[in-house]
């Protein structure tokens, strides 16, 4: 089953007194982009959630957001150097007299010299939280994947009734070819006879001119060209592992097929079908783009 590159998936553990939360998003890609983010203190999980994914993911602009939240008491300690901040406080007062000015040194006045505090965070078990985070990756990464597979299996139903459409275009192009050459030959009848008058028409000439138009406007090998992509898109559509790329390989081709048929193509009827092949083409086009 075909997966879109679009997508989204959320899970949360709890554990070293911490929830923690990891939410994948993803959008179209060329390639492979996964992005992780982290609260600074954390950034040690970024390469180890990335390979993590990496089982997941093959295609697809990837963003993934671990947030970390306390849930049992204070996320670290705050201590006073005291010393300091009397030291602080008696040059405030210092000043104030060298400038003349009212010593009326305030608390606000004190919070603003950061060094007189310093956060001390206890020490946390990186294994522990390692091993919390990529559960919490592998939960998010398996509802990720159910909606790129959803999404997937919608735009899957959409291309297969694309194909469907053109399947029928071409086998409209198909039979209408010999038609052509029919009518082409009756025409360069009628005008050989008209120039010709009672003089009987050459009918080795106009087998040899006939032959000549056959050869530019046959579509024969085109015809069996696009059937054959077509009949390989719809094996793609079934697979298993990631295709978008095949699947955009063979659209581009399938176009120059029915680029070559409209050039080789002098006959209204076959030139409206070739509108119509590069419309039902096109759409399927702007959906392999967001196929992984």
């Amino acid at each position: 089953m075909i997966r879109s590159m679009t997508g989204y998936g959320t899970a949360q553990e709890t554990g070293v007194g911490k929830r923690f939360t990891v939410e994948i998003k993803s959008v179209n890609h060329r390639y492979s982009d996964v992005s992780v983010k982290t609260p600074r203190n954390y950034s040690y999980l970024e390469e180890k959630v990335k390979k993590c994914l990496s089982g997941y993911i093959s295609r697809g602009k990837v963003d993934v957001y671990i947030t970390v939240e306390n849930i049992e008491g204070a996320d670290g300690e705050v201590l006073l150097n005291t010393p300091l901040a009397k030291s602080y406080y008696e040059a405030l007062k210092k000043l104030c007299d060298a400038l003349s000015f009212d010593s009326n040194v305030r608390i606000d006045h004190m919070t603003r010299f950061s060094d007189i505090f310093t956060v001390v965070k206890p020490e946390e078990d990186t294994d522990e939280i390692t091993a919390i985070v990529l559960k919490a990756t592998e939960e998010a990464a398996k509802s990720f994947v159910e909606m790129r597979k959803a999404e997937g299996a919608r735009l899957a139903e959409n291309m297969l009734a694309e194909l469907d459409i053109i399947a029928t275009y071409v086998d409209e192009v198909e039979k209408a070819s010999p038609r052509v050459i029919s009518e082409y030959t009756s025409r360069m009848r009628e005008r050989m006879s008209e120039i010709l008058g009672s003089v009987p028409v050459d009918e080795g000439r106009l087998l040899n001119e006939v032959a000549v138009f056959a050869d530019k406007v046959n579509v024969n090998e085109e015809i069996v060209r696009l059937k054959s992509h077509i009949k390989q898109m719809r094996i793609l559509m079934n697979a298993s592992e990631p295709v978008g790329k095949k699947l955009d390989f063979l659209i581009q081709e399938m176009n120059r097929e029915v680029n070559t048929t409209g050039s080789k193509s002098n006959d209204i009827d076959i030139v409206k079908r070739v509108i119509d092949l590069k419309a039902c083409i096109e759409k399927i086009r702007e959906q392999v783009q967001n196929i992984e």
